[in-house]
């Protein structure tokens, strides 16, 4: 019997450049006042901007809410999450 692919999901909703409610979120990979890198299910996702912090985060459902000055988010590829983590438990 043929294996049912999960839907990925991931949405965004900016408000005023300063709140940002995400969903899909699986990892956070780093964060300062000035970048946060994560993942999401459908990629790498990395916001720019100034005084950022992480409100909130529930890593059962993936929702997160980000607040500060948002100047940019740009994606990555989809499959770099995978690759990254196999080179952390190499180098442990």
């Amino acid at each position: 019997m043929p294996e049912i692919a999960q839907k990925a999901e991931h949405n965004i909703i900016l408000e005023s450049r300063s709140r940002m409610s995400l969903s899909g979120v699986t990892d956070v990979d780093s964060f300062d006042d000035n970048t946060i890198t994560l993942y999401t299910q459908l990629g790498e996702l990395c916001i720019k901007g100034k005084g950022l912090h992480i409100n909130s985060m529930n890593v059962e459902t993936g929702d997160m809410t980000v607040e500060g000055d948002i100047w940019s988010m740009v994606y990555g590829d989809k499959d770099r999450k995978s690759q990254a983590g196999i080179i952390k438990r190499l180098f442990r």
